[in-house]
């Protein structure tokens, strides 16, 4: 049995859950992280020592790290139309990964962290969050120039596994209320990704 460790409404970890519901993975999932047992906890550490969510086990085969969990799931299910084995293909694909979890999230953290969680390093911190909705928005204004271009998805015409750290990233920028531009290529790109019903599901499902 596919086995996630990590809390559902964890943003990394609906990454997970949405590509299992996509390719048709059964798991069974156990609360871990904030609000829940702490990763640092020896149980957890027996699984992984990196103290982060989420973790999946696939029959002994432990694995980290959202995007690569994300990624071995579509190779897995031999998913070609989500991940396809052509080279440059491939790239524009793991390239808008890589963007989700590293220029498009720098914004995001302070926002989420102070406005949504209110955890006390952030949630007095005005500097701290109008410099992460300014970076956010500067993010977010990009992916819409580009969707403006004519493409459905990030990647092109068809839904492939970049849209989903991409796609929960829209999410959030919609869920949390704070004064933003009106992005009308993205608003449709969010749109058409609610047509799915396992976006539906762990991502527009009223968790930002």
């Amino acid at each position: 049995m596919f086995r996630i460790y990590g809390r559902a409404n964890s943003i990394n970890v609906r990454k997970v859950l949405w590509m299992c519901d996509e390719v048709g993975e059964a798991f069974e999932r156990e609360d871990w992280g904030r609000g829940y047992r702490p990763t640092d906890d020896d149980e957890f550490r027996k699984v992984s020592d990196f103290g982060v969510i989420p973790v999946v086990d696939d029959d002994g085969f432990i694995l980290r790290e959202s995007n690569t969990i994300v990624r071995y799931l579509a190779t897995k299910h031999g998913r070609d139309d989500l991940y396809p084995t052509d080279l440059r293909n491939r790239a524009r694909i793991e390239q808008w990964m890589d963007w989700a979890a590293t220029d498009a999230y720098i914004g995001i953290r302070p926002v989420f962290l102070g406005l949504q969680v209110k955890m006390a390093q952030f949630k007095d911190d005005a500097k701290a969050i109008e410099g992460g909705i300014r970076e956010w928005t500067q993010q977010m204004s990009r992916l819409d120039r580009h969707l403006a271009n004519g493409t459905s998805y990030v990647t092109g015409n068809a839904f492939t596994v970049a849209d989903i750290p991409v796609g929960l990233i829209a999410n959030r920028w919609f869920g949390i209320e704070f004064p933003k531009p009106q992005l009308t290529a993205l608003e449709a790109y969010y749109d058409r990704l609610s047509e799915r019903p396992a976006f539906m599901r762990h991502g527009r499902n009223g968790t930002p």
